[in-house]
């Protein structure tokens, strides 16, 4: 309602159409508004931590804002999981991959695993499970069940070895997913999220009276 509001509302005193499915998606006003923490009254992303966590990751991109709405959770904030992704952001991290195909399953989040689609991508390219098993692992992390849990790392670790991924880099990826899998946040949420996020920053970085 508000969005729409405003849109009305900029038609009427400045002639301009807005249409929010078509707004691009790279507004330099618009990242900056979010780094300098300027968020009151964004989606998701008013809250005094939230605006502090936007200073000091400077978001610059979507795929920011996606993994910044997933990783802005009370497990990951715990975990320092948010402080590790700010430091790979800012390069005072370096981004190792374990395997060569993990990087464009997780590159977008700087090699930190914030999504459970993630997860599930890994366990199937890695260790060529089906994805239905994939799923099933992804709940299983959610809800920290160590005896399934257990279950699944055999599997994963079996299908590693037949693809040829040694146990010891088979074991530090699945306990790794185990670790950020239990925090793990579900991505198209996350996105959808991120573009009504998008949507209420591009206006009011743009037509602040209006918005």
């Amino acid at each position: 309602t508000l969005l729409d509001d405003a849109v009305k509302h900029i038609a009427e005193t400045e002639g301009e159409t807005i249409r929010l499915d078509a707004l691009p998606l790279d507004d330099a006003k618009t990242f900056q508004l979010f780094s300098d923490g300027q968020t009151l009254g964004i989606f998701q992303f008013e809250s005094s931590g939230m605006r502090d966590t936007l200073r000091k990751a400077k978001p610059d991109r979507f795929e920011d804002l996606i993994s910044l709405n997933a990783l802005y959770r009370p497990g990951p904030l715990r975990g320092g999981v948010v402080d590790d992704y700010i430091a790979r952001r800012h390069g005072k991290v370096e981004i190792e991959y374990e395997l060569p195909a993990l990087e464009p399953i997780l590159q977008d989040s700087y090699g930190v695993i914030a999504f459970q689609e993630q997860v599930m991508r890994i366990a199937n390219q890695m260790a060529g499970l089906p994805m239905s098993d994939c799923d099933a692992l992804r709940k299983a992390m959610g809800k920290k069940k160590p005896e399934i849990l257990a279950q699944y790392k055999e599997m994963f670790l079996e299908g590693a070895k037949k693809l040829n991924v040694s146990a010891e880099i088979a074991r530090s990826v699945f306990d790794l997913m185990a670790y950020f899998g239990g925090y793990g946040f579900n991505k198209s949420h996350s996105a959808a999220y991120g573009i009504l996020c998008y949507q209420t920053a591009y206006l009011k970085a743009n037509h602040p009276l209006e918005y």
